[in-house]
């Protein structure tokens, strides 16, 4: 190489590794930018609420899903991580980690559930506990079994790819110690799995960025529909609550920085009707298929949760206040409680931000929007 060749290529050889660096850096950024989040989800299906939330998250091209946790609640907690896992399959999104969670509540039981019941009265609705399903949206439900571990065959196939191997809880506490203050936790189902992740490490709600959890109930006017049946006489019980109402109340006294709850009431002016599940049967996404084949028309309670996470916006009317809920076996069992600000039995409530009302049609927009979009 002659001596006026030799410069001309240790420019080039800088060039293209400054260029290299820039491009790193970029993606780096990207990446840093877009909203990280664990869904906590009890994602029983095909389809339905559950799985149209998880949907919504995968859909949405400035939020990395870090993993989705599994806790029992509408169904069994294997049956429901292969429901999970089947799902992402086919919305082509197989990178995403699943972390089985806890399989029972931390101390409520079948036996004292009907215990209660023989002492104050039926519960509408008891997710996997449900012997007899009511005949609102549950064709497609699997029949009842107490068998925790059974999974029955799905109606959507069976999954090839496999949970991953870690605890949920131990998952949590890793993605919240490895992104410090980044991690959102939008938690669907019972609180189970936060409960446990909060004893196993006590840093580990002041650690996150922050909790939206779908659950609770405090005065919701009634739907024009049959769900309504759980909370009509009952304004304060809501399942997810009363599956676990001590893994509720301690993550409720745990030091997050900010918690956002989407509770029964705002949901009673929605429905995913069944025009929207021929709508999304229509699209381009991948899943579009599953969807009309397997979707339900339900109140949209999980879609509510990921929106107001999503857009807060969409909030036309909220309150900060105290909450907790009812852990001693009376007749409130399970339920909601609340005080204003500086009002509470002071014993460690926090103040969460509680949304009661939404702007309805801006919901349908974005869910439908999320739901028909194209894979990214």
């Amino acid at each position: 190489m002659n001596s006026f060749a030799r410069p001309r290529a240790v420019f080039s050889t800088l060039l293209v590794l400054i260029m290299s660096l820039a491009c790193g850096s970029t993606v780096a950024a990207d990446t840093s930018a877009r909203r990280k989040v664990i869904i906590d989800q009890d994602a029983f299906g095909p389809a339905g609420s559950n799985m149209q939330a998880i949907l919504m998250l995968l859909q949405s091209k400035d939020v990395e899903v870090l993993g989705i946790t599994i806790p029992s609640g509408d169904g069994w907690r294997d049956e429901e991580v292969s429901h999970t896992l089947r799902l992402l399959e086919i919305a082509q999104r197989t990178e995403v980690p699943v972390y089985p969670g806890a399989v029972f509540p931390l101390v409520n039981t079948q036996p004292r559930n009907k215990r209660w019941e023989a002492l104050y009265g039926k519960l509408f609705y008891k997710g996997a506990w449900t012997e007899v399903w009511p005949t609102e949206g549950t064709v497609r439900r699997s029949p009842y079994h107490a068998d925790p571990y059974l999974v029955p065959p799905s109606p959507a196939g069976e999954p090839k790819i496999k949970p991953a191997r870690e605890s949920a809880a131990s998952f949590l506490v890793r993605k919240v110690r490895e992104f410090p203050g980044q991690v959102s936790i939008v938690a669907a189902g019972p609180l189970t799995n936060l409960a446990l992740a909060s004893r196993l490490d006590p840093e580990f709600s002041s650690l996150a960025k922050e909790l939206v959890f779908m659950g609770g109930s405090f005065k919701p006017t009634a739907a024009d529909n049959s769900f309504a049946a759980e909370y009509a006489n009952a304004p304060r019980r809501e399942f997810n609550m009363r599956w676990d109402p001590e893994a509720a109340s301690i993550v409720l006294h745990e030091p997050w920085k900010k918690i956002t709850e989407v509770p029964i009431d705002p949901t009673t002016a929605t429905f995913f009707k069944p025009e929207f599940i021929q709508e999304v049967a229509k699209s381009q996404a991948p899943f579009a298929a599953y969807l009309g084949q397997f979707g339900q028309s339900y109140p949209m309670w999980d879609e509510l949760a990921v929106a107001v996470w999503l857009d807060p916006s969409i909030t036309t009317r909220g309150a900060t206040l105290l909450v907790d809920v009812d852990t001693s076996f009376s007749a409130g069992y399970g339920d909601t409680l609340s005080w204003s600000v500086n009002e509470g039995p002071g014993l460690g409530e926090r103040p969460v931000t509680v949304i009661f009302d939404v702007d309805v049609p801006k919901l349908e927009r974005m869910t439908l929007s999320l739901l028909k979009a194209s894979p990214h």
